[in-house]
């Protein structure tokens, strides 16, 4: 019998922040932790405290330089013109803030570790992860370090050696694209808005054979997403026949985000998740990603535990979690400062179906043909 899911979190997301006008000075992760526990989810035996990773583990894809230089902006809290222009750091979107090595380190850190502990196969949720648009030399995306490529590459250091990535955030996952394009033993899935940053993954960038890039227009409802599970993802991922699975569950894809335009309940990624775990990969690991409102980021996440452990959610949250719920803030435009009331009694959004538009049944269509889809990566284009 397989062990339980086991929950990757640590104390450092509570006080950390990207700073007082970054997208990312919301709690998340430790929402995510406090509703689970609240609602008694999340025992002492299903959760580790996840490690920080060491600089030297950070080799196997970041460069020497990048990490050095990203651990003395966070010593000197402050870094030159010339780093700025090279590493991306201390930038709008990438700020000094005082855990800027810390914070990233401990994701990646957790990343590795699960990549360890599913050497035998097994579930691992890894809220504070996803973090899809590091580069190898350069802080992306409010990413510093791409704690997607570092656990695919313990996974594979750990005996996987097919892995199927798949991407439902807003944006494209184009740190993953350049950890793997070109890899036949990984298969890279993203769905993601168009002519959003960072204005990649078109639907004809298919990264050296691998990459199933998928841009869907703004609007996109619950039920173009259930089309895109089933006549595209699951497909895909059941003909490439892995044998580990990361989804990275952003959660910027639903209505009520501020940095996308699609239109998504949390139904959405539930069900996405759970059509995934129905072809039984021995080894899944699920990120978090992107995500800027506070309620809905803790409650489409703490959702994504509860599927994962097969937990029914209940239509009104114990009081408990309903006081997490009640004592977030959010400063970001009308919704913030007057949330309606089911953010703070439930953890289900009502769901949002809609037509299936004609381009997204097109685009679908067009990437069903591609030999990525069939489970056929052509292995001469293999990058090494």
């Amino acid at each position: 019998m397989q062990n339980p899911p086991l929950f990757l979190g640590s104390e450092i997301y509570r006080g950390s922040s990207y700073g007082q006008w970054h997208p990312l000075r919301v709690p998340r992760v430790s929402t995510v932790m406090d509703l689970s526990r609240a609602i008694g989810w999340l025992p002492e035996a299903q959760y580790r405290n996840s490690p920080r990773a060491k600089p030297k583990a950070l080799h196997i894809w970041h460069t020497e330089a990048y990490v050095a230089a990203l651990e003395q902006a966070e010593r000197d809290h402050a870094v030159s013109a010339e780093t700025r222009e090279r590493h991306g750091l201390g930038t709008v979107s990438n700020p000094i803030y005082p855990e800027m090595f810390r914070r990233p380190a401990t994701a990646a850190g957790a990343s590795l570790l699960a990549g360890e502990l599913l050497a035998d196969g097994g579930v691992i949720y890894h809220p504070g992860g996803g973090t899809h648009h590091g580069m190898p030399d350069r802080a992306g995306g409010f990413c510093y370090l791409n704690d997607p490529v570092l656990a695919m590459l313990s996974l594979r250091r750990a005996g996987a050696k097919r892995i199927a990535y798949v991407d439902i955030d807003a944006h494209h996952a184009d740190g993953v694209e350049a950890g793997f394009a070109g890899d036949p033993e990984t298969l890279l899935i993203s769905v993601h808005e168009e002519r959003r940053w960072p204005f990649t993954g078109g639907l004809d960038e298919d990264g050296g054979g691998n990459c199933l890039n998928l841009p869907v227009p703004r609007g996109l409802n619950d039920s173009e997403m259930e089309f895109i599970l089933n006549e595209l993802i699951l497909p895909a991922v059941g003909n490439f026949t892995p044998d580990a699975l990361v989804l990275q569950c952003g959660a910027d894809a639903v209505e009520e985000d501020p940095l996308s335009r699609l239109s998504l309940s949390n139904n959405a990624h539930w069900n996405v998740l759970r059509a995934l775990m129905g072809l039984k990969v021995p080894r899944l690991l699920v990120l978090g990603g992107g995500g800027y409102n506070p309620w809905s980021v803790g409650r489409l996440w703490t959702g994504i535990w509860a599927t994962l452990n097969g937990h029914d959610i209940p239509d009104r949250v114990p009081p408990d979690a309903e006081a997490v719920l009640r004592a977030l803030t959010w400063d970001k435009a009308r919704a913030g400062r007057n949330p309606p009331a089911h953010w703070f009694t439930t953890l289900r959004d009502v769901p949002r179906p809609g037509p299936i538009r004609p381009e997204i049944a097109e685009r679908v269509t067009l990437l069903r043909q591609h030999p990525a889809a069939r489970g056929n990566i052509p292995t001469e284009k293999l990058r090494h």
